[in-house]
């Protein structure tokens, strides 16, 4: 039976799971309107985490989505480097404070426990690939488990583990890329490339993501190959998002013509590939996005913390980190509900 039957999903949107971005508000207007809301949860601690899954539980019968990212013992305890020599030197022009903590990410055992605990209907995954056994587990809660893959390879990895479905997510998405394998850097695909090779290897649902804004642009995925479509960027300048204003306006001044809606994928801000609107920073710092030079995910998403947070509190949209795919320049500030309204209103 295919996710959107087994969930009874009246619509074939996947509000896309974007930590720092979701709220248990967001998630529950899309889900109240037959969609699959869904909460970013990999950078929220277990406690607030409890939290939210309780307060969408008491608010909505319907089902949605908890997405972590997973990483490992080592990844998330480590800093096996220091601050780059040109983010230090930054920091000391701008007279920045910066105090790393013990550990560069929260522990993905810990996440992924509270919802053995707390059990919810779907739970995504990001960053690497959790063990047939966790995956059991969570079936055996009654939890429907999605994977997320860049590359083919990735989705037959999840597919062999027993995983409900997976969600390709094509080069044009925003944000961080999901994936695990070398592959999936190297070789990047656009999502209907992504889709038709997925599909020449595997029968597993399909979920779509990827530079899809409207209607049309759920049909030409489904007619491809997908059963569903996640969709992030379109919602970031809806009411019910939480990123800050200045973040909001940058994507709304893309769409205008404000400013430039070209988007990138860098290293820079996290030492992990994802897509934003090209701002200052990426220009200035450009010639230290080679791999080679970085500290990895997420021990430079650690570092650039202070960075992102004073830009944040001095309404300085150069040097935030303005995750968007390359469908920007169709965002409206709306509310979530004028969205969703507009994405099924296809003929």
């Amino acid at each position: 039976m295919s996710l959107l039957d087994t969930l009874q999903l009246t619509h074939p949107i996947i509000q896309a799971p974007m930590a720092g971005a979701t709220t248990p508000e967001l998630a529950l207007t899309v889900s109240d309107f037959g969609g699959l809301g869904s909460l970013g949860a990999g950078t929220t601690s277990p406690e607030v985490l409890n939290e939210q899954i309780n307060t969408i539980k008491s608010r909505t019968d319907r089902p949605f989505m908890i997405n972590l990212m997973v990483l490992s013992e080592h990844e998330s305890n480590t800093f096996t480097s220091d601050i780059p020599a040109w983010l230090d030197e930054y920091y000391q022009k701008n007279q920045i404070d910066i105090s790393l903590p013990e550990r560069p990410a929260l522990r993905f055992a810990d996440q992924l426990q509270v919802l053995y605990d707390n059990p919810v209907p779907v739970a995504s995954f990001t960053f690497g690939i959790i063990s047939a056994e966790q995956v059991q587990h969570l079936q055996s809660l009654g939890t429907r488990v999605v994977g997320t893959a860049n590359h083919p390879h990735e989705a037959k990895a999840w597919a062999d583990i027993g995983a409900d479905a997976v969600c390709v997510q094509g080069v044009e998405a925003g944000g961080h890329r999901g994936g695990w394998l070398p592959q999936s850097e190297t070789d990047p695909l656009g999502l209907l490339t992504l889709i038709s090779q997925t599909r020449a290897c595997t029968d597993i649902p399909l979920i779509a993501a990827g530079g899809i804004m409207t209607g049309q642009d759920i049909k030409a995925v489904q007619t491809a190959g997908a059963e569903m479509a996640q969709i992030g960027t379109a919602f970031l300048t809806t009411d019910k998002c939480g990123i800050n204003d200045i973040y909001k306006q940058a994507l709304l001044d893309a769409s205008t013509g404000k400013r430039s809606s070209e988007t990138r994928l860098t290293r820079l801000f996290s030492g992990k590939q994802a897509r934003g609107l090209l701002n200052d920073y990426l220009r200035d710092f450009a010639p230290f996005e080679s791999a080679d030079t970085l500290p990895p995910y997420p021990q430079l998403n650690a570092m650039t913390k202070a960075l992102r947070a004073h830009a944040k509190k001095n309404d300085d949209a150069e040097h935030q980190s303005l995750w968007a795919g390359q469908g920007v320049a169709q965002v409206r500030q709306e509310n979530t509900i004028a969205l969703l309204e507009r994405l099924i209103a296809v003929g």
